[in-house]
């Protein structure tokens, strides 16, 4: 069994091996990562995977990489359409791919097909194997976010100890399941297959395996105002990120994260990513999928409805809050100041 280790800070934890966490809440950890530690960028995912492979849980792993992938577009392809997925716009894609392969050191093909799976949801047929989408994926999240590293939070139960044996590709084979999903020793095989390829590093939260060194880690609290209600949502590093420079402004105390909200009884709910409902100020992010036809006009029916109720909606694209936090935080505390001091103003008023 390996052995666990003292209690140590998380900048202490290591990024060379797959390690288990199994005493610390995942969304405080990915918060903490995203607030105050500038190596790593922290990308959270979670059970059940599909099959009870070591493959399984890698292709899934791939996958979340390749979805917080697309959410970024254009940070990784400066001056791309993202409304445009019709020929032309992905023949220009493809081009813009080429040239920041060149600049970048990424596989040609590996931009290429990125690319053409953010702004049509389809992957070519013929995609690239798992190791080198592994490896390039880790390397582009992190980097489109100026970390160093990326790491997988993986929220899993210990699911069991079945041995692994030997499989194809080099990833392993079956493991025996424990109530027809995966076996620790699975996972444990996948993640130690992703980070010996050069993908991401791997910590496995909630999780205790004999094969894994068990870390203790001590999670400091957030310096700030915390929001009030509701959290930025655990898979998205952009929500993140926004949260984490939030927290610094004395001004940003109010503030609701993917909370749900209905004009009235009679109307439907409808979740909004971030919110002040003293102030009517509503901040929506958005990811490419928002550029397609019938996402668009949905997001423009939500607008006019929020704004006959009288909320003002800003919406800023991931690619934004990635880049500029900083301007993304001064307009939204710009706004909210604003209405802050007109509610204040019209009180004075009203008492004269």
């Amino acid at each position: 069994m390996a052995a666990g280790k003292g209690l140590r800070t998380l900048s202490d934890i290591p990024v060379d091996r797959v390690v288990a966490l199994p005493d610390v809440d995942i969304d405080d950890l990915a918060h903490s990562l995203a607030a105050g530690y500038g190596e790593l960028a922290p990308l959270v995912i979670r059970t059940p995977f599909r099959g009870a492979t070591p493959s399984a849980f890698a292709e899934a792993a791939v996958e979340e990489l390749e979805r917080a992938a697309v959410g970024l577009l254009p940070a990784w392809l400066p001056g791309v359409n993202e409304s445009r997925a019709d020929v032309g716009g992905l023949a220009a894609a493809r081009l813009l791919a080429a040239e920041a392969a060149r600049t970048s050191r990424y596989p040609r093909a590996f931009l290429s097909d990125l690319a053409v799976l953010a702004l049509t949801g389809r992957r070519p047929h013929h995609s690239l194997p798992l190791r080198i989408r592994a490896r390039e994926l880790a390397r582009l999240v992190a980097q489109a976010f100026g970390r160093r590293r990326t790491v997988l939070l993986v929220d899993a139960v210990d699911a069991g100890t079945g041995a692994v044996a030997g499989g194809a590709d080099g990833i392993g084979g079956e493991a025996g399941a424990v109530g027809g999903g995966m076996s620790g020793d699975a996972m444990v095989a996948g993640a130690e297959w992703l980070v010996s390829s050069g993908g991401p590093a791997v910590w496995l939260v909630g999780v205790r395996n004999e094969r894994l060194p068990t870390v203790r880690a001590r999670i400091g609290p957030s310096n700030g105002s915390v929001a009030e209600a509701g959290r930025p949502h655990p898979a998205s590093t952009v929500e993140a990120a926004l949260e984490a420079a939030l927290a610094r402004e004395s001004w940003a105390t109010g503030r609701r994260w993917n909370q749900d909200y209905r004009s009235n009884a009679l109307t439907p709910p409808v979740r909004l990513d971030l919110w002040w409902p003293e102030e009517r100020c509503v901040v929506e992010i958005d990811g490419p999928e928002h550029c397609r036809p019938e996402r668009y006009e949905l997001d423009r029916r939500r607008d006019v409805r929020l704004t006959l109720d009288g909320y003002a909606v800003l919406r800023f694209t991931n690619a934004r809050i990635v880049h500029d936090v900083g301007a993304v935080v001064h307009q939204i505390g710009t706004f909210v100041r604003s209405r802050r001091r007109d509610t204040a103003e019209g009180s004075n008023y009203g008492r004269r």
